[in-house]
């Protein structure tokens, strides 16, 4: 270090040219650093969606479901296996091992389902797996004056989404709310019986004859052809006109428009409505390596240009990430300028001097700007979490540079203000300011033994914090000491007193050891009593700006009932005030499944974008008060995020078996207990809702059970039976024979074709009606159904444990159990993975000291402020009412460095002086001398934290009021008892050596005197 510091004053030149390009790199990389709201971290989970219209939830889990959940069983690196199937839809999500590359598990699932044979009507699965990059940045409306139009539907597609696509910076435009249009031919079934014409007679003479449908492939001079069936139908009036033929010999022909009506419809699979109208969602995505600020800026001229260029069109920004990042650099910005102006006022209070103030703080800048150029070179993206590490760090910033100036100030009161002054005294500090600055940084070198989401949001926290301090140890180590030596030259300081009732205090305790060790034991276990009650929390990650609202109806509402409800709630919601826009969304799209969501059947969702600085509580309060008028429907409000999910205050229960009987009767059981556990707001299952199960017994002597299936399922849904060419346009055609039983009588009474002719289905087969859960979940191969309990966050470990206590008190029948997921689990494993990195730290900074003082006792006197830390620690958090949580523990995390920097510097000058001095006198001096270094410093680094204590927390963010409870306390309780209690136990460490030096020195006075 003595050479660094050489050739700076050396070459003074270059130094100075060096500050200059240091700052205009830092601003330059500011600009081109990419911003966004969150890094990439994968989900490590893989989902499989499928979509089957007209299949019910049994045959979608035998026929789907089923074969898909064995296909991915043997693929290695998953951890469970979670599937959820209902009427139309199945959806299996395979989840993995944290570790998991996710582009390497999707492939494997993706090659186990290839070979899976999916019955007629299904789709191909859609597999997907999400990370943060697939977050949208931005969703536009878009609404016509005269409505959804095939020529407006053309306009989006063809001209509005390539003006999204063709925008640099932006990957991708989905949109949703798009149903397409489909030829909907309703059979009359009563004419049908009156002709002896089955329903598959014409769905016969329909697929096989005249609708264009694919016959598959082969090899065709040496190159495998797809070969496809067409026709030369392209009217309504042509496929009205088709011949059906009859069963009766010599028979009139029979055209379709005879027995059925031919028309064009748009199918209403899904409906999507901005602020009460009929709309279309343009969902936009951006490159991996594009700005979410400049991407938003870009979506927003877009829209302007939109409702220029085209008239009776409205397109509407609803939201773009950059808005919400730019907020969050301008917040972060804010209390990073406050917390340096914090820091400047208390160098200031202590140095009394302008000059030395200034040297001291130029480390703020000049480090931050290394840091952005780092961070630029790392391909770090500028996102909450780097700006959050900034906010941490930055009164560390000034630590190194504030123990150089004072000892240089300190040490110009003796002697002359000299180059070799300036040397002297920065040599002096050199080592201890290195080693703590390495400590800091070391303690989040364990990283890696983080998993999951949290690693990837730890990694450029902790690489944006070892920037800075790497950088500001530079600068203090260079930049400080020749602005010292140039600045100082002329200036008159203050005289430094020794700190005498400091002394005298710290004398006694060194008289009387135990006194003050007894005490700090005592403290410290106290504080660990007291740890064991404090609530322990699950990180919130709920945003204010957006409201979610769910309309859950019975299985048996009619779809129309549905949709008409969803319209009249709709309307009150307009009513309410504070929001800015209002989504509905109702059904199951083909790119919602892209992205592994199934929009339940019986489930209206509502997305609410609140006002900035709109009361959302407010709102939810106005929701849960209106929904009381709504019958039959189970409402729910909350607020929302949007990288998806309301709460994180959940906890779940998994209860998992064979037989479906005892485990109804076993989830029942323990919603009943949970029930009862004090600050459970509300205990639901996934398994709440029933339909009437009809199970049709074919006699096979009768009927084929295979056929009978077929014939009901296309009497009673309308079948897709290919595709015909209109207006240009390839447009599917779906056959609804118009069969609606309304009872049990009217099922049997089906019309079936058999070997033996027309029969009804009672004659052929038997019925049996029973309730039976409308969606049917497996958990690995079994079936289960997960309980969850919505808890305050601040309550979450306090409320665990009191069900946990309430589940041992069950009697779980054989071959059932209970697992535990949710925030709880999520809670457990983070405190766990910290807990893991926090050992690991400590024997790192241990490792770093014993190879800076080259011996095994001076570190151990050092990390005794570790248990000092988190008395303040945990006295922070009780006097602000925080509740502990993953981000309390990244603060403890970071105290493990930080705190050991004021003791490192207080034993370097002790061993300095023990080599003039006995151990008792170096103690003494040493810390009467470090005694402002060591307040400053700590003082500074708790005004720079102010900020974050009350500033807002974003979303996502891992720098809450939580981890900056635990910084402040903890260093505030350190710095105390660190001038205190580890001077004396340094010297009980070497008990024996300091008290024979003080007896030879007694005798040695002794003999002087006489």
């Amino acid at each position: 270090m003595q050479a660094l510091t050489n050739w700076v004053f050396r070459n003074k030149a270059a130094m100075g040219l060096f500050i200059i390009m240091t700052l205009f790199i830092g601003i330059i990389s500011y600009f081109r650093l990419p911003m966004e709201f969150l890094p990439e971290a994968d989900n490590p989970q893989v989902t499989v969606v499928t979509l089957g219209q007209g299949y019910d939830a049994g045959s979608m889990t035998s026929e789907i479901t089923e074969p898909v959940e064995q296909a991915v069983a043997s693929i290695s690196g998953k951890t469970s296996i979670l599937s959820t199937t209902g009427e139309g839809f199945s959806q299996v999500s395979i989840n993995f091992d944290s570790k998991t590359d996710m582009k390497e598990a999707k492939l494997k699932v993706e090659d186990a389902i290839k070979g899976i044979q999916l019955p007629e009507g299904v789709g191909e699965p859609l597999i997907s797996q999400l990370n943060t990059s697939m977050i949208p940045i931005g969703q536009v409306s878009v609404t016509f004056e005269d409505g959804l139009t095939k020529k407006n539907l053309d306009v989006v597609n063809e001209e509005f989404k390539p003006l999204f696509e063709n925008q640099s910076g932006l990957s991708q435009a989905s949109i949703a709310g798009e149903n397409s249009a489909r030829v909907q031919i309703n059979l009359d079934h009563e004419k049908l019986e009156a002709l002896h014409i089955p329903v598959n007679a014409v769905m016969g003479v329909l697929q096989g004859q005249h609708v264009s449908a694919s016959a598959g492939s082969t090899t065709i001079d040496g190159q495998k052809s797809t070969i496809n069936v067409s026709d030369n139908l392209t009217s309504i009036e042509a496929l009205e006109n088709l011949p059906v033929p009859l069963q009766v010999p010599d028979a009139p022909t029979v055209k379709l428009k005879d027995i059925a009506t031919v028309e064009k419809v748009k199918a209403e699979d899904t409906i999507t409505r901005v602020n009460g109208k009929e709309a279309l969602a343009i969902i936009l995505f951006k490159e991996n390596d594009a700005s979410a600020v400049t991407a938003g800026e870009e979506v927003q001229d877009t829209v302007d240009k939109i409702n220029k260029d085209y008239e009776g069109v409205e397109a509407t920004t609803l939201f773009t990430t950059g808005e919400m990042v730019k907020n969050s650099v301008d917040s972060m910005v804010r209390e990073v300028g406050l917390g340096a102006l914090f820091a400047t006022l208390v160098i200031l209070l202590f140095l009394r001097k302008f000059k030395p103030t200034l040297i001291t703080v130029v480390s703020i800048p000049l480090s931050l700007c290394i840091t952005l150029f780092l961070l630029w070179l790392s391909g770090v993206t500028l996102n909450i979490l780097t700006l959050g590490g900034v906010a941490v760090a930055v009164g560390r910033l000034v630590d190194d540079s504030i123990v150089v100036v004072e000892n240089i100030f300190r040490r110009s009161q003796n002697e002359k203000l000299s180059k070799k002054t300036v040397l002297d005294a920065t040599m002096e500090v050199s080592r201890a300011i290195t080693s703590s600055t390495l400590i800091t940084v070391a303690v989040f070198l364990p990283m890696g033994l983080v998993n999951g989401s949290l690693k990837a949001f730890l990694l450029p926290f902790g690489l944006t914090v070892t920037y800075s301090l790497l950088a500001s140890l530079l600068v203090a180590l260079t930049v400080v000491p020749l602005l010292s030596r140039g600045m100082l030259k002329n200036t008159t300081l203050p005289a430094h007193s020794t700190p005498h009732r400091y002394v005298n205090v710290l004398r006694w305790s060194l008289n009387h050891k135990w006194v003050p060790i007894l005490l700090a034991v005592l403290v410290f276990g106290g504080s660990i009593a007291l740890y064991m009650t404090l609530p322990k929390a699950a990180t919130n990650a709920n945003d204010a700006s957006f409201v979610a609202v769910s309309m859950n109806f019975p299985s048996d509402t009619p779809k129309e009932t549905i949709q008409e409800r969803m319209t009249n709630f709709e309307n009150k919601l307009a009513g309410f005030d504070g929001y800015d826009h209002l989504i509905t969304q109702y059904g199951s799209s083909r790119e919602a499944a892209q992205y592994g969501e199934v929009g339940d059947p019986d489930t209206v969702s509502y997305t609410v974008i609140m006002k900035e600085g709109a009361d959302a509580e407010a709102f939810i309060e106005d929701v849960n008060e209106v929904k009381k008028s709504e019958k039959d429907v189970i409402i729910t409000a909350s607020p929302a995020s949007i990288f998806g999910g309301s709460s994180n205050s959940s906890i779940t229960y998994d209860v998992v078996g064979n037989d479906a009987d005892e485990l109804l009767a076993t989830t029942n059981t323990l919603m009943e207990k949970i029930e009862d556990v004090d600050g459970v707001k509300k205990v639901s299952s996934n398994q709440e809702k029933t339909s009437p199960v009809f199970t049709v017994k074919v006699d096979t002597e009768k009927a084929n059970a295979g056929q009978t299936a077929m014939q009901i399922r296309s009497l009673l849904n309308p079948q897709p039976i290919g595709a015909v060419n209109l207006d240009n346009e390839s447009i599917p055609v779906f056959l609804d024979a118009g069969v609606t039983p309304e009872t049990a009588s009217e099922l049997k009474g089906l019309t079936i074709a058999t070997n033996a002719g027309m029969k009804p289905l009672a004659e052929v087969a038997t019925i049996e009606e029973e309730e039976k859960p409308s969606t049917v979940l497996h958990k690995d191969g079994d079936l289960y159904v997960r309980i969850t309990a919505e808890v305050e966050p601040e309550e979450l470990s306090i409320i665990s444990a009191n069900i946990d206590e309430k589940i041992k008190e069950l009697t779980l029948p054989k071959g059932v159990s209970i697992d535990t997921g949710g925030a709880a689990a999520q809670q457990a494993d983070d405190f766990k993975d910290l807990g893991m990195t926090m050992l690991a730290s400590i024997l790192i900074v241990y490792l770093i000291m014993v190879l800076t003082f080259k011996t095994l006792k001076a570190p151990l006197a050092i990390l005794i402020t570790l248990p000092l830390a988190s008395i303040g620690a945990v006295l922070g958090l009780l006097i602000a009412r925080v509740p502990a949580d993953a981000t309390a523990l990244i603060g403890a995390l970071m105290l493990i460095g930080i705190v050991v920097t004021n003791a490192i510097v207080l034993i370097d000058r002790v061993k300095q002086n023990e080599e003039t001095m006995i151990i008792r006198d170096s103690i003494l001096e040493a810390c009467g001398t470090r005694l402002r270094p060591v307040v400053m410093t700590a003082i500074a680094t708790i005004c720079a934290m102010l900020p974050l204590l009350f500033g807002h927390t974003e979303d996502g963010s891992l720098v809450s009021k939580s981890l900056a409870v635990v910084v402040i306390g903890g260093l505030a309780g350190a710095t105390v008892l660190t001038l205190v209690v580890v001077p004396v136990f340094y010297e009980l460490l070497y008990y024996r050596k300091s008290r024979k030096q003080r007896a030879e020195r007694l005798s040695t006075d002794e003999r002087a005197a006489q």
